[in-house]
């Protein structure tokens, strides 16, 4: 009696797709918190009765998270540029 083979593929679309899902809520919450931050900081700078202190905090916010550094290699390394293979 000869027991047919099956073939050995695997299908990753559940992994894929949530691996996917969970790098776009990420996403959408990082965006949410950065809209947050520039609201935040144009509101500082409209209102005059907001302190000036207020207003230096609110500018040294937006500098420090937003508009900060970030070399190239730390991109490509959270991105997984390093770990994963090519797709040319």
């Amino acid at each position: 009696m000869l027991i047919p083979m099956t073939p050995d593929i695997r299908n990753n679309q559940d992994h894929l797709a949530e691996e996917f899902r969970q790098s776009e809520n990420y996403l959408l919450q990082e965006s949410r918190i950065a809209l947050l931050k520039i609201q935040s900081w144009q509101f500082a700078m409209r209102t005059p009765e907001v302190g000036l202190h207020y207003q230096q905090e609110a500018a040294a916010m937006v500098k420090q998270s937003l508009l900060s550094f970030v070399p190239n290699s730390f991109v490509l390394n959270e991105e997984g540029f390093y770990y994963k293979p090519l797709d040319n």
